[in-house]
């Protein structure tokens, strides 16, 4: 055989020096640990912070407070005057059309189409007599005093009228323009105007002074309807009108005397 061939006994054993390599091993696995030690602190602190950031986004309180509810802006003049919405005393003076179980439609002198809704508290008056629901029949003129919204009225109570054209209802000799669709009203006034007056002043009123201010309107200027009654700095109280093209506003004194409209 040749020496070459031949396999020395100490063949696979590691050469001298060899028992060093273990510890360059050991070292070797420490340093391989401490580095995936740090890898895992490193990925655990991303973790974390990635953690806290989803946290924070998803946390209500680590969210904007949302606004409160804010009170929608009171009508011109502030609160407590001249609101313009939401039903207010007020009322017409119209035809009787038709009857229901509920109540009844009318027509105003210039043709604005009124449902009056009845109650249990409403009362009855033919002339200045007491009467009943009764009394309100088809074709009647009546004056109806209450809560408008629009052009319903709920009745505190209805006044039978006169036929000969003494009621406000056959009344149209005021020049009450009647309600077009798409045509401006006109630019006129009639009467006296309280001086400095601007439109939204004063503050809305209801019972007694209501009822007679809107019957002192209806009788001058018949054909809309009043859907609120407006006591004014000077003591005067200004009538709302809807449902006519003129007028708008109806003045009228402390003794319930009409002045004048616009």
């Amino acid at each position: 055989m040749n020496e070459l061939d031949q396999t020395s006994p100490d063949e696979g054993r590691p050469a001298s020096g060899a028992p060093a390599e273990q510890p360059r091993r050991s070292k070797a696995r420490r340093l391989l640990s401490n580095r995936r030690s740090g890898w895992i602190v490193a990925a655990a602190a991303t973790c974390a912070v990635v953690g806290l950031t989803a946290a924070c986004t998803a946390s209500p309180s680590a969210t904007a407070t949302p606004p409160s509810a804010t009170s929608a802006p009171s009508g011109p003049g502030g609160g407590g005057s001249n609101a313009r919405s939401g039903p207010a005393a007020g009322g017409s003076a119209g035809t009787v059309d038709s009857l229901s179980t509920s109540g009844f439609t009318m027509s105003t002198s210039a043709g604005q189409q009124v449902t009056v809704d009845e109650a249990s508290s409403t009362t009855y008056q033919n002339g200045t007599s007491s009467t009943s629901a009764s009394a309100i029949t088809t074709g009647e003129n009546v004056l109806v005093l209450g809560t408008t919204n629009g052009t319903t009225i709920t009745a505190t109570q209805v006044i039978v009228q006169p036929n000969d054209g003494g009621g406000a209802a056959a009344s149209s000799a005021a020049g009450v323009v009647p309600f077009q669709r798409g045509t401006p009203s006109p630019a006129k006034q009639d009467g006296q105007i309280p001086a400095n007056y601007t439109e939204g002043q004063g503050t809305i009123v209801s019972g007694t002074a209501a009822d007679k201010a809107t019957e002192a309107a209806l009788a001058a200027y018949p054909g809309g309807v009043v859907d609120r009654v407006v006591k004014l700095s000077n003591g005067q109280y200004e009538v709302h009108y809807i449902g006519v093209n003129w007028p708008h506003h109806i003045f009228v004194s402390q003794d319930f005397t009409v002045l004048g409209a616009n």
